[in-house]
């Protein structure tokens, strides 16, 4: 036996990956190294459908493993370690058992690994364009704290990036029999991120820092929340724009906000155009540019979102 296949194998023997990390079958024999967890077969059949980028999904047993990949599933150290990210926060009942149909693995697979909806509240990706996989230690997270996100990685063709606070939902509308479990997505071109999923709770508080890099031809920044149901597509809680054109005409006047004291440096006026509750100003507060929004959600009966912008130069 090779010693990278001695190293699976010792790691199979663990406790917590002697059953499946999707859905607790026993014995698992297929692994996903670019997430860093031990699958069985009917899990495995929903991995490979979404990509390799998101999970490349390989036998312990049969196939020829790059000594990359064991350092991988090394470096995660397992089920339980990459469970306590990936599902952090998973709504009661959301995840599937040995016996579940292809559907139910389907839609919580998907949620898991591909939508990314029960990350640690402090656990955020800057941008998901491309929805990497993430395996642990080498995940593309930002941790939701100011100090983390203020110098970015910047992609391609990027003047700058803007992190975007979701503070707090009001009056949500109801999608459940008497709640909802919302979350929040914000999305700039092909980008995507989301906060995490609070269950039943039509006043949500999330305090979520999410980034999404500014691209040169930058237009709106759409704000959509949505209702997370277990065993059917997730249901749309309403839906706004952030018009972040004033934001960035502002940045662009002063370019080192550091130099000046607190102030107010523009303003987004609210007209039967948007989805402003109220007139939304630009300020520098302590050497940075921030702008406080609250939405109206639109194409819904009810529904208030409140959050933060701030700009971060390249």
């Amino acid at each position: 036996m090779s010693s990278g296949k001695k190293i699976l194998k010792d790691l199979l023997l663990q406790k917590d990956n002697r059953t499946c990390a999707d859905c607790g079958a026993s014995d698992p024999k297929w692994a996903s190294p670019t997430i860093g967890v031990f699958i069985c077969l009917k899990c495995c059949g929903v991995h490979r459908t979404l990509g390799p980028n998101i999970s490349k999904v390989l036998s312990v047993t049969i196939d020829e493993w790059a000594e990359e990949e064991i350092e991988a599933m090394v470096e995660v150290g397992g089920n339980s370690s990459a469970n306590s990210i990936y599902e952090a926060h998973v709504p009661d009942g959301a995840k599937p058992g040995p016996d579940a149909s292809i559907e139910q693995r389907t839609k919580f697979i998907r949620s898991k690994y591909e939508l990314q909806l029960f990350l640690k509240p402090s656990l955020k990706i800057a941008s998901n364009s491309t929805l990497q996989a993430m395996p642990s230690k080498r995940m593309s997270f930002r941790a939701s704290s100011s100090s983390s996100v203020q110098n970015p990685e910047l992609q391609e063709g990027a003047i700058g990036h803007l992190k975007i606070t979701i503070l707090q939902g009001a009056n949500l509308a109801v999608r459940d029999m008497l709640s909802s479990d919302p979350y929040v997505v914000v999305s700039l071109g092909e980008q995507r991120a989301q906060t995490a999923i609070q269950n039943s709770n039509l006043n949500p508080i999330w305090n979520e820092e999410l980034v999404l890099s500014v691209p040169e031809d930058y237009g709106a920044v759409k704000v959509q929340v949505f209702d997370y149901d277990t065993f059917s597509a997730d249901d749309i809680m309403g839906e706004a724009e952030v018009d972040i054109q004033p934001m960035m005409n502002s940045a662009m006047a002063y370019e080192d906000p550091t130099m000046f004291g607190n102030m107010q440096i523009g303003k987004w006026l609210k007209s039967h155009d948007n989805a402003l509750l109220e007139d939304s100003t630009v300020n520098i507060v302590e050497g940075k540019i921030k702008q406080e929004v609250s939405l109206q959600l639109q194409h819904v009966e009810s529904g208030i979102i409140y959050l933060e912008v701030e700009w971060i130069p390249p």
